[in-house]
């Protein structure tokens, strides 16, 4: 996603963690005046997306010739000189340089690379986000960084060790937030289960959910981000009554293979995934899943990749996020037997096409029913938006951006929703 304003331009690649701090940054790049900058909010989760790092940073340079180009986030953090070699870079700054004012307002006095260990500890910023630009819903960081180490990930010597953000903290900037308009808090972070572990007291993300909707009580939605199935508690539960949290949860279960899982280091099994997904059913029966999923990891077989197949239809998974396996350099999986690039690639086809088939079922069996739609864009005399359930949906009247309407779901369309309000 790009943004420009006083001939700066904001570049935010990867997870919803990087929306929420491309928007600290921006803020912190208006308070100091600083101008004729691209600031590209990098990832470095697979190969493919430090690829499109490289692809961004040759096009900054092509479309603004005169602007300085600053390559910051993970792949900044995790490979600093990498990027400061890049001819068109001019600054490479790391993930906690980033959201320190001290960084922006004095910019041009500092070195090419700003990037410190990010393992240190350190604490979080307290710039309050007053709004999303060009989103209707709006995007909270509760934490930042990994304790664990699964075998393929590179992430934590991107963002670091696990860190919370206070209670207090994540309820006051979704005051102002709600205040300022939105509807819909989604609640972020690199692993947002492990919420809470080392704050005084202990607490839990189940545990700050229920402070939100409780301090929060003019909050209408409040939507989660990925998490993981092992790091549930007898807390999260009871929250499942909650209406005004959104049935659809996304997890973090990568294969459906036990000794996959186990050579990736996961801390789930596949039955645990099953039951997890059947228990939120039975108490809540409107909930659907998403899940990502990795292609190809270095030992799997044929058999191991029908397993994960199999997880799917057995869970039924609506939303897939499915990732050929990438190698990153310094993780335990690269040195694993490796897949054949190419069996990687069909087996993410495979996967892409089981969940392109479980999302044209779902959708089917949504005809004649009602949904909640937050809209997020409107055209004439037709407004798109995303359900409850984060399905895409048209309606069929002009409505204002940021509005949740309700509807009767009419037809499909292209794998879009048709709906008109009720």
């Amino acid at each position: 996603m790009k943004e420009k304003k006083n001939n700066n331009s904001f570049i935010n690649l990867g997870c919803r963690l990087n929306i929420f701090e491309g928007e600290v940054i921006k803020s912190l790049v208006k308070k100091n005046n600083i101008s004729n900058f691209t600031i590209i909010n990098s990832c470095s989760v697979t190969q493919e997306a430090e690829k499109k790092v490289k692809y961004e940073i040759r096009k900054s340079k092509k479309n603004l010739p005169n602007n300085k180009i600053i390559v910051t986030g993970c792949a900044a953090q995790i490979n600093p000189k990498k990027y400061s070699n890049i001819e068109e870079v001019d600054f490479v700054i790391g993930n906690k340089e980033k959201l320190k004012e001290n960084t922006w307002n004095t910019l041009l006095n500092k070195p090419q690379i700003q990037v410190e260990n990010i393992f240190e500890k350190n604490e979080f910023d307290t710039n309050i986000v007053q709004k999303f630009e060009g989103k209707s819903r709006a995007y909270i960081e509760i934490q930042q960084g990994c304790d664990h180490r699964c075998t393929f990930c590179i992430i934590p010597f991107g963002r670091g060790n696990n860190r919370s953000v206070p209670a207090g903290m994540v309820i006051e900037r979704i005051k102002a937030l709600v205040n300022n308009g939105y509807n819909e808090i989604v609640l972020t972070g690199v692993d947002i289960t492990d919420y809470g572990k080392d704050l005084p007291g202990k607490p839990n993300l189940f545990n700050l959910i229920k402070k939100i909707l409780k301090f929060v009580p003019n909050l209408k939605q409040l939507r989660l981000s990925s998490i993981d199935c092992s790091e549930i508690n007898d807390d999260f539960w009871p929250l499942l009554k909650e209406k005004r949290i959104m049935p659809h949860f996304h997890l973090s279960l990568q294969s459906g293979n036990n000794l996959i899982l186990k050579r990736m280091k996961r801390r789930h099994n596949r039955n645990q995934a099953i039951e997890f997904c059947k228990k939120v059913r039975s108490l809540r029966n409107d909930v659907v899943f998403g899940a990502d999923f990795i292609a190809g990891f270095p030992t799997e077989t044929e058999e191991m990749f029908m397993d994960t197949i199999n997880l799917i239809n057995e869970c039924n998974l609506t939303h897939l996020h499915i990732f050929p396996y990438s190698i990153r350099n310094n993780t335990p999986a690269a040195l694993m037997p490796q897949v054949p690039r190419d069996i990687i690639k069909k087996r993410a086809k495979i996967l892409r096409e089981e969940g392109k088939k479980q999302m044209e079922n779902y959708l089917l069996k949504q005809i004649g029913n009602t949904a909640l739609i937050l809209v997020e864009k409107s055209d004439g005399n037709m407004s798109l938006g995303k359900s409850q359930h984060f399905i895409k949906i048209e309606i069929n009247d002009k409505i204002k951006e940021g509005e949740i309407v309700k509807c009767m779901i009419t037809k499909v369309n292209n794998n879009i929703l048709n709906a008109s309000l009720i």
